[in-house]
């Protein structure tokens, strides 16, 4: 009776023990507005991202070029283009995401006209060639050659410098941006972003 008990007990044990390894690993998720800044572990994240692209934008859209080419062009807006940010961060960020906000902040702003990129252009030209095949009804074809040029390209980097002492670490992202004349490769503006973080170290290893 004794052993009967006694190995009952260590089921029951087991089954204690078994439980709280599974609570411990259960993970906790709280849904929060897309608009929260959520800065966990001191990289480059989404807040971020919208904040220098908005930065990026507000400032270029005010320099004397903008001024320039209204006054040469009877105040017709400009037609502007994204073109490479390159990251030469010591992280993987998405620099996709980071152009997507530049450009969503540039048609936002309704001070420029905005037109597809290269990969999107590639996808759209092939859509109007698919449409001259036959299938189309001729009224609604879109046409082929009518596509409106860009003024205006739009290119930078994506920089970082560290500096860590003791339990401290201070991280600068610095973005570089220059809007070049397509025309005639004149860099019209250049501009500079800057963010600074200071991290405390854990009791864990970065």
């Amino acid at each position: 009776m004794k052993k009967a008990l006694s190995r009952i007990a260590a089921v029951l044990m087991v089954v204690i023990l078994f439980g709280l390894v599974i609570e411990g690993c259960a993970k906790r998720v709280t849904r929060v507005s897309s608009d929260a800044v959520t800065d966990i572990s001191g990289r480059w994240n989404d807040t971020d991202s919208k904040m220098v692209a908005d930065k990026i934008v507000s400032d270029c859209l005010v320099a004397p070029w903008m001024g320039e080419w209204l006054s040469a062009n009877n105040n017709k807006r400009p037609i502007v283009i994204v073109g490479t940010i390159v990251n030469k961060s010591y992280e993987h960020i998405n620099v996709e995401t980071f152009v997507k906000d530049i450009e969503t902040s540039l048609i936002s702003s309704q001070k420029v006209r905005f037109v597809s990129s290269r990969n999107e252009r590639d996808e759209l030209r092939d859509e109007r060639r698919d449409q001259q095949e036959g299938w189309t009804a001729d009224k609604t074809k879109a046409k082929i050659g009518a596509e409106i040029g860009a003024n205006f390209i739009m290119k930078g980097t994506l920089n970082t410098i560290v500096d860590e002492a003791g339990g401290t670490k201070a991280v600068w992202y610095q973005v570089n941006v220059e809007l070049h004349d397509l025309s005639t490769n004149e860099i019209v503006y250049i501009g500079q972003t800057k963010i600074k973080k200071v991290i405390e170290k854990s009791s864990t290893r970065w």
